[in-house]
């Protein structure tokens, strides 16, 4: 229900399929299609297309496009300027049958302006370092960054980096990955 949720006067939302307590702001533009969760906070300068869907909890930070087939779980951070794409042939006033699906894993986050290529899957909890081109998969937990970015190390769910032995120096959990 648009009541529950606040949107700046000079942004233009055209979705109704907008949950609770997201709040959207100036010089925003969200498409009809879009569906965005509970809890987000879509910052000013943010375009969203049709064939969107984000979940709850998530931040969308100034200058970024999300384009049609982008799949985005709770919980994930988006940097400033972050940019993604989906179309490894663009053309103009050429368009594919589907648009390349990108998925972001639950709890990622991705750092300022990064390159994400279409079709890419970013793992729950993994992190992309500021200015990083993703070009592959990025596994779940995985700390990445670089052109291209490369697995660097694996973090926690509480952002930290892991120890040699895959567990949190912070909060003690312990991970089960296989290198």
């Amino acid at each position: 229900m648009l009541s529950d949720i606040f949107i700046h006067n000079l942004a233009d939302v055209q979705s109704e399929k907008i949950g609770k307590l997201t709040k959207i702001w100036q010089f925003s533009i969200i498409l009809p299609g879009a569906t965005i969760g509970e809890n987000c906070n879509i910052n000013c300068y943010v375009f969203i297309e049709n064939d969107v869907v984000i979940g709850d909890n998530v931040t969308i930070k100034s200058g970024t496009q999300i384009w049609d087939g982008l799949r985005i779980k709770d919980n994930v951070f988006i940097g400033p300027n972050v940019t993604f794409t989906n179309d490894i042939l663009p053309r103009s006033k050429k368009y594919p049958d589907r648009f390349l699906r990108t998925c972001i894993g639950k709890g990622a986050s991705i750092g300022a302006n990064s390159t994400i290529l279409g079709g890419i899957t970013i793992g729950e909890y993994a992190m992309v370092g500021a200015g990083s081109v993703v070009t592959k998969d990025i596994p779940s937990n995985a700390l990445v960054y670089g052109n291209p970015a490369k697995v660097k190390g694996y973090v926690c769910e509480c952002g930290r980096k892991l120890n040699n032995q895959f567990r949190c120096e912070t909060c003690n959990k312990v991970y089960n990955i296989n290198v």
